[in-house]
């Protein structure tokens, strides 16, 4: 069991998804799978239900043995990053002196919107998106302005052209946050979607803070652009880590990377923030970069076979449902409006927590935890985001049930 836990021995050349049973996976006491009863299978937050890569297993045991539980010092991280941006994506002008160590993304991109704007400054998201840009940002003192993604869940140049005046004449320094990949849809944008960005941003005004925490979870047909790596993007941001990739977002530690124009501005981020990231996170992060890619490349053929399984179920057990197929991410954006499920606004946008409409009828009748549409802002009412970073099993037995659920509500008449 030792062996398989690690990706080792005989699971060498496997699925990583296939590796754990529902039995071992209730033995985790990480949110995902204690945040609800026993009952529940759980296909909600970003954790994935794998074991550690042998590298990063390895590494994190050598530094216990050690005693190795100190602060994190040296560029390794980044070198690492960098190493393994020109092998996957081609950026080979990465420059390991332009990052800096942050606790995680979500705090990095808080900082860096600190450099940058001003309290009461408004901030640019395309909706419906990960919620805790709303709240992150809105703690921050600053105000969001939505820009929503078009029918086919990409970037509208309109919307973002009129958020982009708008954001400016709200406050001296604007910001655009841009998930790339997107969460929840699955898009990968592509390079000349993000050379519009930057083209929109330079014509406005606004910073550019590209959230890449998915980054390395690119699936079959399609090609991350890191948006550093576009012209027009210069003095901007990128913010990433291993942790969706290779299931560390425990193992605290993300990388803030400055275009060569802004590098200035990150020299500015306050000597406190290096001290938040766990050394054990920096020494997991640079060895799943630096060593992961086999396991990774696993992963993701699991995660592709994942996606057309997900399709298939759902034409079979809920064909009232509309399937986005992602091209990035292991999250699948749902659209359940043809159910009838009544939706309501969510007390907080941001709040990931909180359920209504499909998918909380889905807790309720198919004890299968999704995430509410609703919380990741406008565009999202009536539809859930499923994770489907699950072995094959608990996905069928998942859908199964919410098939059954799905065919068995009625809406309320007068």
């Amino acid at each position: 069991m030792a062996n398989d836990l690690l990706g080792t021995g005989g699971s060498a050349t496997r699925n990583p998804l296939t590796l754990l049973t529902v039995d071992e996976l209730r033995q985790r006491t990480s949110t995902k799978w204690r945040m609800h009863p026993p009952d529940v299978l759980p296909l909600w937050v970003a954790e994935q239900d794998v074991p550690l890569a042998a590298p990063v297993a390895d590494a994190l045991r050598r530094a216990i043995d050690l005693g190795d539980t100190g602060y994190p010092h040296g560029t390794a991280y980044a070198e690492a990053l960098g190493d393994f941006a020109a092998r996957r994506w081609g950026w080979h002008d990465f420059r390991v002196a332009h990052t800096t160590v942050v606790p995680d993304v979500m705090m990095g991109i808080v900082e860096l919107l600190r450099l940058v704007t001003d309290p009461g400054d408004a901030v640019v998201i395309c909706s419906p998106v990960y919620p805790p840009f709303y709240s992150f940002i809105s703690h921050a003192d600053r105000q969001v302005i939505e820009a929503p993604l078009g029918p086919d869940l990409r970037m509208d140049p309109a919307a973002l052209d009129d958020a982009f005046r708008r954001a400016r004449a709200a406050g001296r320094k604007p910001a655009f946050l841009l998930c790339n990949p997107h969460n929840p849809t699955g898009v990968v944008h592509r390079r000349d979607e993000l050379e519009t960005v930057a083209e929109l941003a330079d014509r406005h005004g606004l910073r550019v803070i590209s959230d890449e925490i998915h980054a390395p979870v690119v699936l079959r047909g399609a090609h991350l652009t890191p948006y550093l790596t576009v012209a027009g993007a210069e003095n901007a941001f990128a913010v990433t880590s291993a942790s969706k990739a290779w299931n560390l977002a425990g193992l605290k530690a993300a990388l803030a990377i400055a275009g060569p124009q802004a590098a200035a501005d990150l020299d500015r981020m306050p000597e406190e923030v290096g001290h938040g990231p766990s050394h054990l996170g920096v020494l997991a992060h640079t060895a799943a970069f630096d060593a992961g890619e086999p396991w990774l490349d696993l992963l993701l053929d699991g995660l592709d076979a994942n996606r057309t399984l997900l399709g298939q179920l759902l034409a079979e057990q809920l064909p009232a449902v509309t399937y986005h197929r992602p091209e990035g991410t292991y999250l699948a954006w749902l659209d359940c409006t043809r159910l009838g499920v009544p939706t309501e606004p969510v007390a907080e946008p941001g709040v990931a927590s909180q359920l209504v409409g499909p998918a909380k009828m889905f807790l309720d009748r198919a004890r299968v935890a999704v995430s509410a549409g609703e919380v990741f802002g406008t565009g999202g009412a009536g539809f859930v985001r499923l994770n489907f970073a699950t072995s094959p099993a608990i996905l069928t037995e998942a859908v199964t049930r919410m098939g059954r659920a799905g065919q068995a509500y009625r809406p309320a008449t007068d």
